[in-house]
């Protein structure tokens, strides 16, 4: 077993045996971590609450999301209870790292801390990625380099975001309609080749490891995950540039009206989202 693999069962075997109290508090953060957690969280901010900040948080979300499964095919490494079933209190789907709860709570977090510019977000971002982190660790699911790498990577996703918006934001919302939604087409279909390319350069996955069992539905994991990415982003560049365009809905009114809007939505989202 590799050194780094190693260590990184260390640190679960030492946080699960040290603190057994903690395992449902993690599995509580781990939950909070989950796609169908920003599933119906994110839409409620886009349709209620604030639209350009819902569109924005939803975004970078969805791209977030196309990176982490481009990375874990890229790096195809194993899950700590793929190597140890005895420290796997719970179970996730695909390729370890980078930790995609870990690389999206930092987006998520960290774009609303700087959004919002308040000390007590900040903190709570803080909290919430540290947590998130350790929760993935303890639950056996994610190996320390793992959470070290989505952490980074949601870092460089954050800051590249804040400076494109910062130097090019106001002339893209210039641009005619056309020039948006060529570029609502570009964002999805280059994280698509990049991610075919990537599997063409590293060939075929080796099978000759202990957590070979895992190999083939992790393969599909990251296909489906591929093919949903490039479906949301797509459907999401052009349908909040058309909106901007053409329909300009507002998230004023009543609570009532508010509360339907949302419900409404979130059904016809579940049942494509299924």
């Amino acid at each position: 077993m590799e050194p780094i693999l190693a260590f990184g069962l260390e640190v679960t075997k030492w946080l699960q045996g040290t603190f057994p109290q903690l395992v449902g508090f993690f599995k509580l953060m781990s939950a909070l971590g989950e796609e169908n957690f920003y599933l119906v969280v994110l839409p409620l901010i886009y349709w209620c609450l604030d639209k350009k900040l819902g569109k924005n948080l939803v975004y970078i979300f969805l791209l977030a999301d196309g990176i982490n499964v481009l990375g874990k095919h890229a790096f195809r490494g194993p899950r700590p209870y793929w190597l140890d079933p005895s420290v796997g209190l719970s179970e996730s789907g695909g390729y370890g790292v980078p930790s995609g709860h870990t690389q999206l709570t930092t987006v998520i977090y960290g774009f609303l801390a700087v959004w919002y510019k308040q000390g007590w977000l900040i903190l709570l971002a803080v909290f919430m990625i540290v947590a998130m982190g350790l929760s993935r660790i303890y639950l056996g699911v994610h190996f320390v380099h793992d959470v070290a790498a989505g952490l980074l990577i949601g870092l460089v996703i954050l800051t590249g975001f804040f400076v494109w918006r910062h130097y090019s934001g106001s002339r893209f919302s210039k641009l005619i309609l056309g020039r948006k939604l060529f570029w609502a087409v570009m964002v999805p279909l280059v994280l698509a080749v990049v991610y075919v390319i990537v599997r063409l350069i590293i060939g075929a996955p080796n099978t000759a490891v202990a957590w070979a069992a895992y190999i083939p539905d992790a393969e599909l994991n990251g296909l489906e995950g591929m093919a949903t990415a490039f479906g949301t982003l797509l459907g999401l560049g052009i349908g909040i540039n058309l909106e901007a365009s053409r329909t300009r809905f507002m998230v004023d009114g009543p609570i009532w009206q508010r509360a339907l809007r949302y419900l409404l939505g979130l059904a016809v989202t579940v049942a494509i989202y299924a």
